[in-house]
């Protein structure tokens, strides 16, 4: 191939993986007839994009669930949405629950009931703006460094905080759900701060979009009998479901997403 701009190289670069293609960088370097340094450049600028996950020699696809959540966010609105309204529907009155980071999660704080007197704990910037639109919840900011990729704090401060918490109920983000491996997390902080969370909580729920049933990410966060329930999409595939109930889950549907 003759030789191109670097952003149309870059873009080449970020369509293909958007394909699901992985990359190496001598492979591409030979392509555009340029040096490996300049196409490990594209690769760790793509990567700061979150459009792709760096490994040696080039670079793989990004899963979904370790986009940005800027990204994840604009995704899958109207299941997330009945996922939400599902999990809304049972928090009780007066109850602190804590709402991590998540796409998945977000939407919840639309469905809480303003007149249960509740309180909303979080360490994610995007849910504590939604709480702040809902004058009848308080809010409790758990604070700390801010990992983009996430939207929220899971340093050691956020840990030492959520540690000292009594909380009634835990809407816990997932990145992947197996029956084997149990809840996982991409990032390693996030993975330990998830950890803290469970330990300090009575009840954890988990809501999982469908692509997230049986996939895999490199930090437990906890097994299947460690989480009090399961959430789960109208439509989720029997062979997605029988194995999470195989290993005793604690399983209920939400409406279809395109119910009024």
């Amino acid at each position: 191939m003759t030789s191109i701009l670097p952003l149309e190289r870059r873009a080449a670069i970020a369509e293909r993986l958007a394909d699901g293609q992985s990359v190496s960088a001598a492979a591409l370097a030979a392509e555009f007839a340029v040096s490996e340094d300049a196409v490990r450049r594209d690769l760790r600028a793509l990567a700061a994009e979150g459009l792709c996950q760096r490994i040696y020699g080039g670079a793989l696809p990004t899963a979904p669930a370790a986009q940005p959540i800027a990204v994840r966010k604009q995704t899958a609105q109207r299941q997330k949405a009945a996922l939400a309204r599902a999990a809304a529907a049972t928090v009780r009155p007066g109850q602190l629950i804590f709402i991590d980071c998540g796409s998945t999660n977000l939407p919840i704080v639309d469905f809480l009931d303003e007149d249960q007197e509740l309180t909303v704990a979080t360490n994610s910037i995007d849910v504590a703006a939604a709480v702040l639109r809902r004058p009848g919840l308080r809010l409790i900011l758990v604070g700390g460094v801010v990992t983009p990729a996430l939207g929220g704090s899971v340093d050691a401060g956020a840990i030492a905080t959520v540690s000292a918490m009594n909380i009634d109920r835990l809407f816990l983000g997932a990145c992947a759900v197996a029956a084997s491996t149990g809840v996982s997390a991409f990032d390693p902080a996030d993975a330990q701060f998830k950890r803290a969370l469970v330990a300090a909580s009575a009840h954890v729920t988990v809501l999982a979009t469908n692509e997230k049933l049986g996939a895999s990410a490199p930090f437990r966060v906890a097994h299947v009998s460690g989480i009090g329930d399961f959430i789960l999409e109208h439509d989720v595939p029997d062979a997605a479901l029988q194995p999470l109930l195989d290993a005793d889950a604690v399983v209920s549907k939400a409406g279809p997403w395109n119910a009024p």
